[in-house]
């Protein structure tokens, strides 16, 4: 006996749930259904705050995270080391390494990684953003924290290989966060290492 096809608003909300990472298709369904059912305050909360947040966030002039203002409040403190800038592939990163305490520089957000498998190359990732930030204020060090995965390694390669002909002093995160992994997923004490025993090549 054949299933009943889902009604089209439900097989949107499936969809649209099975895009997140993590969340197979059944998962996607179970959320879907139990939204539905149990929980219609939560879900148009959940809808709300996704519209608010939408419209609400932009991206930081200077690091390109996730912001309300055209300036983020870490760009904008003096308390900060402004000479050191650490670049990471998302806004998860950088908050991981917040969370660590063992970092007081700035931050640079690539919202993504160099994949030329994906398609996804220099010019898609507006790495000259980057150059720019780093050539016109005052960056004596960037620290390249990428994902140690094949796409960060190829990431962290390229912009390593672009900054040191600008004579810019360069830096890796150490090795402490194990080959293979994604910093979002990392302990802090362990980002914290990394980035003290930071290398340059």
């Amino acid at each position: 006996m054949a299933l009943l096809p889902d009604p089209e608003p439900l097989f949107e909300l499936i969809e649209a749930l099975n895009t997140l990472p993590g969340i197979g298709k059944r998962t996607a369904r179970r959320m879907a259904y139990h939204l539905l059912q149990y929980d219609r305050e939560g879900a148009a909360k959940i809808s709300e705050t996704i519209n608010q947040a939408l419209n609400e966030l932009k991206h930081c002039q200077m690091c390109n995270s996730f912001t309300t203002e055209d300036i983020c409040p870490i760009c904008a403190s003096q308390r900060r080391d402004h000479s050191l800038l650490c670049v990471v592939e998302t806004a998860a990163d950088l908050n991981m390494i917040e969370a660590s305490h063992g970092y007081h520089g700035l931050y640079y957000v690539l919202m993504g990684k160099v994949s030329p498998l994906d398609g996804v190359g220099a010019q898609k990732l507006n790495l000259e953003r980057l150059f720019h930030r780093v050539l016109d204020y005052p960056v004596q060090e960037v620290i390249l924290a990428t994902n140690f995965t094949a796409e960060g390694e190829t990431t962290a390669h390229y912009l390593g290989n672009v900054l040191r002909d600008q004579g810019i002093k360069v830096s890796r995160i150490a090795r402490g966060v194990p080959s293979g992994s994604e910093l979002e997923y990392v302990d802090a004490g362990t980002i914290a290492w990394a980035l003290t025993e930071r290398r340059t090549d």
